[in-house]
């Protein structure tokens, strides 16, 4: 147990031992705030919560650097993203300021402030998850005792509106788009995949013969360069898919007359696609022709469930060719479209029923 004893200039010092059992001490202008700062210290350190002074001090500029240093398996435009954002957003509000001194009050007056200066709610969000993960992680390396990002009130973000085309549509689409990029427009509505995982589909990766494809990299782009990656953007992208035979044929033309490259999906000239570019000379354009403005390349993507669900397809098998991480997420983007099969379930049970009643006789 630690002591209290007055100073000469008549505040308390409570002095007391780490863990460590090094001699420590903290002045109190009253002898009641040292010995309840004594009481408070026995009993962290009898939970093992105690926190090194010196280490609550460490300014949060200072931890932020060592902290995203040490992230590893971080993809290029993942950590290219995380460190613009709290550049421009989370530094400004904290590098000064010591961890340990962040209060939950000061989180919330920054979300606020971030939203009052017109971002825009998933930036918001971007942003508090980038303090969040540092500062929990200051908490897991016992620099503080616990994280402040706790019972914080974030904007919403409403979801980006779903659309969705018929298989007419698509053909209308196909037909306006540059016979070179009608295939890929064609596979990202009936295979379901990312435009970056169609962009950094190799050709060794596509097998016509068998009528399968697997989907194993991806296209990554960072501050305008564009690079492979091989791997996709979760453990359950990487994916076999069975392509449809008429995709078979119309793959197996693009590749007779498409440019020499390692990828199937290419510029005209044979090099790696930008999406910017893409979007710009060849989307835009495509979309406008086909009168079916206004329409994301993402669309196509949605429009492969919705045809999915149309045939019958059940939501492990959705969930499964769009690669999600979890059914959850299929049911959660989707499930406004799963037809109510609650009437049919209740006929089903009225037949199980008539089946046992008139098995037995009655």
């Amino acid at each position: 147990m630690g002591a209290v004893r007055r100073l000469s200039n008549g505040s308390y010092q409570a002095r007391y031992r780490d863990p460590s059992g090094k001699q420590r001490g903290k002045s109190f202008r009253r002898k009641a705030d040292a010995l309840r700062f004594l009481a408070e210290v026995e009993t962290d350190k009898g939970r093992g919560q105690w926190i090194d002074p010196r280490h609550s001090a460490t300014l949060f500029g200072e931890w932020a650097e060592q902290w995203m240093g040490a992230r590893l398996h971080l993809r290029a435009s993942s950590r290219n993203r995380d460190e613009t954002y709290l550049r421009l957003h989370v530094l400004p509000a904290f590098e000064r300021q010591a961890i340990g001194r962040i209060q939950p009050t000061d989180v919330q007056r920054w979300v606020v402030e971030l939203a009052g200066k017109g971002l825009a709610p998933r930036t918001v969000r971007e942003c508090y998850r980038i303090l969040n993960s540092a500062l929990t992680a200051a908490a897991t390396s016992r620099l503080i005792a616990d994280t402040p990002c706790r019972g914080i009130s974030l904007p919403r973000v409403e979801h980006d509106e779903q659309r969705f085309l018929s298989a007419e549509e698509v053909e209308r689409l196909a037909q306006s788009t540059n016979l070179h990029y009608a295939p890929l427009i064609y596979s990202a509505v009936y295979l379901g995949c990312r435009w970056g995982e169609l962009a950094g589909l190799r050709r060794d990766r596509l097998n016509l013969l068998r009528r399968n494809v697997v989907i194993a990299g991806t296209l990554e782009e960072v501050q305008g360069k564009v690079r492979y990656v091989d791997e996709t953007k979760t453990k359950a992208g990487r994916r076999t898919l069975v392509l449809p035979r008429f995709l078979v044929d119309v793959l197996a033309r693009h590749l007779e007359t498409a440019p020499p490259s390692e990828f199937v999906f290419t510029t005209l000239s044979g090099g790696l696609l930008h999406r910017g570019a893409f979007r710009k000379r060849t989307w835009l354009p495509a979309v406008h022709r086909a009168g079916l403005e206004p329409l994301r390349f993402h669309d196509l993507r949605h429009t492969c469930a919705s045809l999915l669900i149309a045939n019958g397809a059940h939501v492990k098998e959705i969930q499964a060719r769009l690669g999600h991480s979890s059914v959850t997420t299929t049911l959660d983007r989707y499930g406004h479209l799963l037809p109510n099969l609650d009437e049919e379930l209740a006929q089903r049970l009225d037949e199980t029923y008539l089946s046992a009643s008139a098995a037995i006789g009655h």
